[in-house]
């Protein structure tokens, strides 16, 4: 056995243990019932559920991963999902989440030196990926740059000041060549999910959204090449919660199962590359 592949294995089995024994502290404190509320990371907040800020382009895989962690620990999660910059600068004003989940490293990055999160929990856990989503096979576009093309009446992006998706669909119209043409057709999502549901709902041609809303929603896609675009590095932190304290227990116990075999199962299932994983060619494209 390689060195390398022996390191791999040693890596997983940490992250097992970890998560076991997380689970096993959680499994305690619900035993024990009142007492040690400090002790176990609750503070104020013993009984409220664990408080999860995420990008929106998580909301799917994420309910599963949730369910997975209220069936291990017996804990609820409470979701918030929207645009990686709105929620960031929430948290950044005390908003009370337990872990901020974001579409780029760089809003992570914010929070904490803005004193709002853990530093040291910071932790990559999937690379996000684009598309073109239209509900009708016959406007879905081979290519980004084919967007320059009238037909596309409205184009659909995330707001790209705050939504890195947005940013990342915007980069890739730029470096196609086609974004000063497409820029007077664009329709703005505040988040992946609202810019999805313009084109479901007809009012825009064609969509740019992740991977990971687009393979569940009934439609057609087409991969966008992910060197028109910088990478998508997803990362996710444990917080403060505000002024009332955190789930810390709680908190790192969400992010070990994201990090486990179980969670990175599921992100891959929602089209989301792990961390150090290549791109496929982008040949995934879903259409009649």
């Amino acid at each position: 056995m390689s060195e390398r592949s022996s390191a791999a294995i040693e890596r997983r089995r940490a992250r097992a243990l970890l998560v076991a024994a997380l689970v096993l502290a959680l499994g305690c404190d619900k035993r024990a019932g009142s007492g040690g509320g400090d002790a176990r990371g609750d503070g104020a907040r013993k009984g409220d559920p664990l408080r999860v800020a995420a990008a929106a382009d998580l909301a799917l895989a994420f309910k599963e991963i949730g369910a997975a962690f209220e069936k291990q620990t017996g804990k609820h999660v409470d979701f918030s999902f929207g645009s990686t910059g709105l929620l960031a600068k929430q948290i950044a004003e005390g908003a009370p989440f337990d872990v901020f989940a974001a579409a780029n490293v760089s809003f992570v990055d914010d929070v904490v030196r803005e004193g709002a999160c853990l530093g040291e929990t910071k932790a990559l856990y999937a690379r996000g990926r684009i598309v073109m989503w239209s509900k009708d096979p016959w406007l879905l576009p081979k290519g980004i740059e084919d967007l320059a093309d009238p037909k596309y009446a409205k184009v659909a992006l995330a707001n790209p000041e705050h939504a890195p998706y947005g940013r990342a669909a915007r980069e890739a119209l730029t470096r196609s060549g086609a974004w000063e043409t497409v820029r007077p057709r664009v329709v703005y999502g505040e988040n992946v999910q609202q810019t999805l549901m313009f084109a479901r709902s007809g009012n825009a041609d064609v969509a740019i959204v992740a991977l990971s809303l687009a393979v569940t929603s009934p439609g057609n896609y087409t991969p966008i090449d992910p060197a028109l675009h910088e990478p998508l590095d997803q990362a996710l932190v444990v917080c403060k919660g505000g002024s009332k304290g955190a789930k810390s227990n709680e908190a790192n116990a969400f992010v070990a199962l994201v990090g486990s075999e179980a969670g990175r199962a599921i992100m891959k299932r929602f089209g989301f590359l792990l961390p150090g994983e290549a791109p496929p060619a982008p040949t995934e494209t879903r259409a009649p």
